[in-house]
């Protein structure tokens, strides 16, 4: 184990994918850190529970990007190889859409997709594989010189492979996704497989800059892995490498203020933080803290006033992600009609998003809907003879919508979502008898996001991934008020997901650093 230490002390506020994987980056460069968690367990979103049998991922379910995930674990001297057993999925995800009898299945094979493509609009083929091209090629520019920097520098922008694309990026930044799909492709159901990339970034096709579509790239040529015994697999992975690098861990840690010292002139600076921990309250002396959890919960519950960067009238104009009403099924008999990921899309999909993001918020009434069946994959997440199923259905992100609860025990409006989303799924995929089925039911609602993670407006994800909330225009990684007070994890830069939280943790540790530089750190750490 190493000693740590070299470099000061370190407390990270969240045991959550971005709060463990800053921790254990700090540790490896000589910091001497300790993570506070308030939860009784370590992944914050990206959790687990367990039922007669089940298990459950509470959160996260899909595994892209995995040269980001492959960096990370390079950096702390091993690889994602070694610390994971992954599966590459086929189909990648299937696809159900409302009044069309049958799915489109999306491959881990450019060829395959293409053909797809082709079969559904003539012509469809050839323009997916130019409409993929200009992904990648945004993807690899957004990799060389914008997900890895803190923008504390405009130097990234400046350089010649930016420059050369800089009216085209200017477009696609300006443009909305939608727009950029209908150019390309008529046919509805096209339209939507390649406007769903907006949802992974907690936002809808309308109001994602176009050069998102970079997205496309990931599912539709890199395939969707998943790692087998569930994402649980990859928080144990990333705390045992923390604990390795002597980074401790505490669970059942809340964290109730971070502590500062504030001269008559200058700026303040963090001196720790102070916790709650079976009921006796403690400190944490620090010289660097890092807010890994919710941010606008670091925010305005943790520091006064005048020492917040992002107080509430700067949150009040900025637009959160979805809520989620979360359903987590145990079924008895075998479900072939689903793939491992399922996507339930509705006709209207314009009104779909209108009533989660728009002015007058209401639950979507069909909604579409998202469905992962690990056991069509993993044999450890349900006892033989049964599924695991999770479904997801984006909702406004507001917490009088209520909390969930087991066995149709949640709040009214919870449990229609969730009955509404089983009779879709049951109808929609050819399942007629599914309620029947269901042997084990959980709900979780925007309530519980607000009540378990401090989720701003009761959101999932955390602040959508608009062209006002992206990429230099997100939330920065560092305090402006107080010295030594950092951020990570998707409510800071770069975004949304689990590949994005290991990136805010790496940004974390070159901005401490003062390398400005924009790409990935040299391998290892």
């Amino acid at each position: 184990m190493r000693a740590g230490g070299g470099k000061g002390r370190a407390v990270v506020v969240g045991g959550g994918v971005a709060g463990l994987a800053s921790a254990a980056l700090l540790a490896r460069d000589g910091y001497d850190v300790q993570v506070l968690e308030q939860r009784d367990g370590l992944g914050g979103r990206a959790g687990t529970w367990s039922q007669d049998g089940f298990r459950f991922d509470t959160g996260p379910s899909w595994y892209l990007m995995p040269e980001v995930f492959d960096h990370f674990f390079r950096l702390l001297g091993t690889t994602a190889e070694a610390e994971l057993d992954l599966e590459t999925l086929e189909p990648g995800y299937r696809v159900f859409f409302e009044g069309e009898g049958r799915p489109v299945d999306v491959h881990a094979d450019l060829a395959a997709n293409t053909a797809t493509f082709e079969a559904i609009e003539p012509g469809a083929g050839a323009r997916l594989e130019r409409y993929l091209a200009s992904a990648r090629d945004v993807y690899d520019v957004a990799t060389r010189r914008f997900l890895y920097t803190s923008f504390e520098s405009l130097a990234p922008l400046l350089r010649r492979d930016v420059l050369v694309r800089s009216r085209r990026l200017l477009s696609l930044f300006g443009r909305p996704l939608d727009g950029f799909v209908a150019r390309s492709f008529a046919d509805r159901r096209l339209r939507q497989i390649l406007g769903y990339a907006a949802v992974f970034l907690g936002s809808s096709p309308d109001r994602a800059p176009s050069m998102y579509h970079m997205m496309s790239h990931l599912d539709l040529v890199d395939g969707v892995r998943y790692p087998q015994g569930g994402f649980v697999r990859v928080v144990d992975a990333i705390a045992a490498r923390a604990e390795k690098e002597g980074v401790r861990l505490r669970t059942g840690a809340t964290v109730t203020e971070i502590t500062t010292t504030r001269p008559r002139h200058g700026r303040a600076r963090v001196t720790g933080v102070r916790y709650r921990e079976g009921g006796i309250e403690h400190t944490a002396p620090a010289d660097v803290v890092v807010g890994a959890a919710d941010l606008h919960h670091v925010e305005t519950a943790l520091l006064p006033s005048e020492l917040q960067t992002y107080p509430q009238r700067w949150w009040d104009r900025r637009e959160s992600g979805p809520g989620a009403v979360l359903v987590y099924l145990g079924v008895r008999g075998g479900l072939p009609q689903l793939a491992h990921h399922s996507l339930f899309f509705t006709r209207d999909w314009t009104r779909n998003f209108d009533d989660i993001f728009g002015p007058d918020p209401r639950v979507p009434e069909p909604a579409s809907c998202y469905v992962c069946r690990p056991s069509a994959t993993d044999p450890t997440v349900a006892p033989d003879g049964f599924e695991n199923l999770f479904v997801l259905v984006p909702v406004p992100p507001d917490p009088a919508i209520g909390r969930g609860g087991l066995d149709g025990a949640g709040d009214p409006v919870v449990e229609r979502v969730a009955d509404a989303a089983i009779e879709q799924v049951a109808d929609w995929a050819g399942v007629p008898d599914l309620r029947e089925r269901v042997v084990v039911r959980r709900t979780v609602g925007p309530g519980d996001f607000l009540a378990d993670f401090h989720a701003w407006s009761g959101g999932a994800l955390g602040p959508a991934h608009t062209w006002r909330q992206s990429a230099f225009l997100r939330g920065r990684n560092a305090s402006r008020k107080v010295d030594g007070l950092y951020y990570a994890g998707s409510s800071t830069i770069p975004g949304i997901g689990l590949p994005m939280c290991l990136i805010s943790a790496e940004i974390l540790l070159k901005r401490l650093r003062g390398d400005r530089s924009a790409g990935p750190l040299p391998e290892p750490a």
